[in-house]
């Protein structure tokens, strides 16, 4: 299934231009569109992953949210032990 896309322009600095048409010299991405594209995608994601690891941390400093889990633990470890078992079992 083809994207959609959406024509636009952008101004770079000259050294990131020269630079991605070097990478697109090089085979690193098959036009200055597409590696743009890839360069766009990549830092999105790291943005995501910072706002995830943000979220985690603020977690593990939370003592009710790790009381909660603390509790959820104790009340599946008896199940967590027996699936072991059974899984133990069947090999």
């Amino acid at each position: 299934m083809k994207r959609q896309t959406v024509r636009t322009t952008l101004t770079l600095p000259y050294e990131l231009l020269e630079a991605t048409d070097l990478a697109v010299s090089q085979g690193k991405a098959k036009s200055r569109n597409e590696f743009v594209a890839q360069a766009l995608q990549h830092e999105l994601a790291a943005f995501k992953r910072a706002e995830i690891d943000a979220a985690l941390a603020e977690m593990a400093q939370d003592a009710e949210y790790q009381a909660e889990v603390s509790k959820m633990e104790a009340e599946f470890a008896t199940a967590s032990w027996e699936a072991l078992q059974l899984g133990e079992q069947e090999k």
